[in-house]
């Protein structure tokens, strides 16, 4: 292809394009999938030295697969797959077939995958091109992003703080123009934080919208498997290729359903809000922006009313004892021979876990029961409910979950994950969730705020993301590294 007006801007500007703008200039010939490939490449050849979002790179031939993709839409005719040429990122916790997945633990170095994972396998059946491979921590546990085998992956906003985690590699590749489109999982909020913190777009589907096969059991709730982007648009898109009912896993749900792309009208929606869903700190800056946030969908008609969700400790209570006892099913056999090469308080995770009996786990489904009590008439009476994201704009590039020191708004705090308020909706495990970007800290670093659906009324939560992004736009916002 010659010279052409999307190709003649610099790589910094078209490596942030969206896989809409994409899709659409490569069928106008006004771009070639080779061309964007190779801004993506050059962006991450001087971005990463500065953050460390990547573990593994393959961009022969990805450049080889975007020629292809080339070759494709140069011969015309038929249809063009979805994300024909377009750059993907995986989470090195997601398996791709022959390809090393290491889990962030030095158990999995060196060590190929024997088979994709399913939400994977239909990006590239939809033409995405996987180029790079994003960082996690060990086994994914936190919300932060760092691991013994990797370091830490820093914040591209201000490289003290952390990118979130445990999709940190994912938000940072996207905020960073590494990549076009990321996939993540999230079991306490290992999409929608990094998102948040990285001042991009992630969405916790309902569970069973998009299928599992990541964990030895489908049959967990928690773990919910989604996009990451810098538009409302090109998630819906990857959405709707991810989700629906797979064969290998029992719990996928059926029918398949699309959420919407294009944005409507959202005039007149009865939305609720809380700032601390009952019982969390917040910081005066998430507070400020999340008003701000809240004002947006006010000038966008809505009838927003400040409510009282009502929750409490029993929460972070109920969700740490259903992560270690998870945790501990699903690698606490490996203890007697890594414990002491692992993350110190990945090793406390496994050896807590081993020791909760059955009653203990049971009864967090209890501690659900209640909550969803008082949730329920909040959504019955409003379309959806709007919070924060992180309790704080993030923390430190090598925050310690078990920093005894550790406070939000002054107040002295569980250092893991409850500066985050994204784990109580992993516990309401059928509801829809998005993080949309709200504004800025005075560090620099992005805050986020979070859409909750009702259960499983996932193009309601779209839908509102759509009006927001319309009514307040970040995609030009980008970090300075």
């Amino acid at each position: 292809m010659g010279t052409t007006t999307l190709a003649a801007t610099t790589d910094a500007n078209l490596c942030y394009i969206t896989a809409e703008q994409a899709v659409a200039a490569f069928k106008a010939r006004q771009l070639s999938p080779v061309e964007l490939m190779r801004a993506v490449i050059a962006r991450c050849e001087s971005a990463n030295p500065k953050v460390n979002a990547l573990t593994y790179m393959y961009f022969d031939r990805a450049l080889e697969e975007a020629k292809e993709a080339e070759r494709r839409y140069a011969r015309g005719g038929g249809n063009p797959r979805p994300l024909e040429g377009i750059p993907l990122a995986i989470k090195d916790l997601h398996p791709v077939k022959g390809e090393i997945t290491t889990w962030g633990s030095k158990i999995f170095e060196g060590v190929r995958a024997d088979y994709t994972l399913p939400i994977v396998q239909r990006l590239l059946d939809a033409g995405a091109i996987l180029h790079i491979r994003t960082t996690t921590p060990e086994f994914a546990h936190t919300g932060h992003c760092h691991s013994p085998l990797w370091g830490a992956t820093r914040n591209p906003w201000n490289t003290e703080y952390s990118s979130g985690g445990s999709s940190g590699g994912s938000a940072v590749a996207v905020a960073t123009g590494m990549t076009t489109l990321a996939d993540g999982d999230d079991g306490g909020g290992s999409i929608r934080i990094p998102s948040s913190v990285n001042g991009v777009f992630g969405f916790k589907p309902p569970f069973g919208r998009n299928p599992g096969c990541l964990l030895p059991t489908n049959h967990d709730w928690i773990l919910h498997l989604g996009p990451i982007t810098r538009s409302v648009g090109d998630a819906a898109i990857m959405q709707n290729i991810m989700s629906g009912p797979h064969p290998d896993d029992i719990v996928s749900l059926k029918p398949k359903i699309d959420v919407p792309t294009r944005g409507e009208s959202i005039k007149g929606k009865k939305v609720a809000f809380s700032m601390d869903l009952g019982y969390f700190p917040v910081d005066s800056e998430v507070r400020r922006n999340t008003l701000a946030a809240v004002d947006v969908f006010k000038s966008l008609g809505c009838d927003v009313v400040e409510v009282d969700v009502g929750w409490n400790l029993g929460a972070y209570d109920a969700w740490m004892t259903h992560w270690e006892g998870l945790f501990a099913s699903a690698a606490g056999h490996h203890l007697p021979r890594w414990k002491y090469e692992m993350d110190p308080y990945v090793r406390g995770l496994l050896e807590r876990g081993m020791s909760h009996n059955y009653v203990k786990v049971k009864q967090t489904e209890f501690v659900r029961t209640e909550m969803y009590k008082t949730l329920s008439p909040i959504l019955q009476e409003h379309e959806f409910l709007l919070c924060p994201t992180t309790a704080v704009p993030s923390v430190a590039a090598w925050h310690q979950c078990d920093d005894e020191s550790f406070t939000i708004d002054g107040r002295s705090w569980d250092a893991m994950i409850n500066w985050c308020m994204t784990y109580p909706f992993n516990l309401m495990s059928p509801c829809p969730v998005a993080t949309v970007p709200s504004g800025f800290a005075s560090t620099g670093v992005p805050t986020g705020m979070q859409i909750v659906g009702r259960t499983y009324e996932d193009a309601s939560v779209f839908q509102a993301a759509l009006a927001y992004e319309s009514a307040n736009p970040w995609i030009d916002k980008h970090p300075s590294i």
